[in-house]
């Protein structure tokens, strides 16, 4: 009788494990769309929260996104197919525009007008002035920049 009630409880932690663990979103449903993005950023702060909160799932929409560091290789990825979006700037767009390439690439869309940089610091400053980066660094966000002594 105990091993048949163990076997019970064994098959009842299955079944119930299964229904509080399996994938709930059948995205058999979903087009899938891969979007290659040149760099993590604020800006496309959107993006992740809409991503986060499901919003392209109840659009159809099976979004991959994908970190691809450098202008030329999102658009590398994007004329292969590997992505169907990049985000980049427009500069590698035009490299290949200009080389006469048959298969060129479409700008659709600005998500920023200009790039923008952001100043953070360690402690919080309620009266922050220009002045007070003299004799400070600035580290670059990117890789590639150089440090900045004011």
């Amino acid at each position: 009788m105990k091993k048949l009630l163990i076997f019970i409880i064994i098959i009842g932690l299955l079944v119930c494990g299964y229904f509080i663990f399996k994938d709930k979103s059948d995205n058999s449903k979903l087009t899938k769309v891969t979007v290659g993005e040149v760099t993590h950023s604020i800006f496309y702060a959107p993006q992740y929260v809409a991503d986060a909160l499901g919003y392209f799932e109840e659009e159809g929409i099976d979004a991959e996104i994908t970190l691809i560091s450098g202008a030329d290789k999102v658009t590398s990825a994007v004329l292969s197919g590997d992505v169907e979006i990049g985000f980049c700037g427009s500069e590698a767009t035009i490299y290949v525009y200009n080389e006469g390439e048959k298969d060129y690439l479409v700008n659709f869309a600005g998500l920023t007008k200009k790039d923008g940089s952001f100043l953070v610091a360690r402690e919080k400053n309620n009266n922050f002035k220009l002045e007070d980066l003299k004799d400070k660094h600035i580290i670059g966000g990117r890789e590639g920049e150089r440090v900045v002594n004011l």
